[in-house]
């Protein structure tokens, strides 16, 4: 574990996911635009490098954790980017960026003889601390060998495939799954409430019967609920994964009547309550049309 693993982007999942690297033993080069994201990291030992080329002649594997498709694009392959490192000789993208880039990103490393690992992960901020992660790898069986071991303090690792995509495919489905468990349950507990019914009972109820989902036994009762609205997720990245869902959706042909309902409140909520804002606020918006709120009654 000598060598040194290139960490670039590190926001709330990058700062808890290369933590954890860390306390595996792995000795950690870092980059960030920020300089206060930095921080943390290389009070625990990670070194600072001052680009992304710059982590590209320090690490031969490098993991990025990004916001969007194209800043991924743009640390890979734009001015002094990944490929212009020496040194480097595999990236593993934690990203959700969606198929298409996946591939293309994919490909210019492939120009330079580099690997890519298609590997998002889902959990959130709070799966990125403790460890626990999905972690959703696509490529071929040799760079699995290789990165399994690296990934684990993360989270669980499953390889889902061995082509560029098959990774931001899985994500999306599980997102687009979690997106809409998000809107329906805001829509389905603001109707309670403006019925008359607590909505702390409404959760009671629903959780032990078939409408549980990962909104109501979590993010209700512990953001919602008491409005604290602190997941640690934006509705922009929200928005943005599902609209990567729908793209690839539709690229396959495969139906969206559902997908692209649920793609209209996230756009609504982006609109309304800004796109930095957690992405528990969606329920603000159904809440406003129906003149209600729902929190504690304690």
């Amino acid at each position: 574990m000598n060598d040194p693993i290139g960490f670039i982007g590190l926001g709330n999942m990058g700062e808890h996911m290369s933590g954890h690297l860390l306390e595996a033993g792995h000795s950690l080069v870092v980059y960030d635009i920020r300089d206060e994201a930095v921080a943390p990291l290389t009070a625990k030992g990670a070194a600072k490098a001052a680009s992304p080329g710059e982590v590209a002649q320090a690490a031969e594997t490098i993991i990025l954790s990004l916001p969007r498709p194209e800043i991924v694009k743009d640390v890979v392959l734009g001015q002094n980017g990944i490929i212009f490192g020496d040194k480097v000789k595999t990236v593993v993208d934690l990203s959700t960026i969606g198929p298409q880039m996946a591939g293309e990103v994919a490909a210019g490393l492939a120009a330079k003889g580099l690997s890519f690992v298609d590997s998002p992960v889902s959990g959130g901020v709070a799966g990125a601390r403790k460890g626990s992660l999905a972690v959703m790898v696509s490529c071929p069986d040799e760079d699995f060998a290789e990165v399994r071991d690296l990934l684990n303090p993360i989270g669980t690792v499953f390889h889902v495939g061995t082509k560029p995509g098959l990774g931001q495919t899985m994500k999306l489905a599980n997102n687009m799954l979690s997106a809409a468990a998000l809107a329906i349950s805001s829509e389905a507990m603001v109707m309670g409430v403006k019925a008359g019914l607590d909505p702390s009972v409404m959760l009671d109820v629903i959780n032990a019967g078939s409408g549980r989902n990962t909104a109501t036994d979590g993010k209700f009762a512990t953001a919602i609920l008491p409005r604290t609205f602190d997941v640690g997720f934006a509705n922009g990245l929200m928005h943005k994964d599902v609209a990567l869902y729908l793209k690839t959706a539709s690229a396959l042909e495969v139906p969206t009547e559902l997908a692209s309902a649920v793609e209209l409140l996230w756009r609504a909520t982006c609109s309304e309550n800004g796109p930095e804002a957690d992405f528990t606020t969606i329920v603000k918006c159904v809440e406003r049309r129906a003149g209600v709120e729902v929190k504690s009654r304690d």
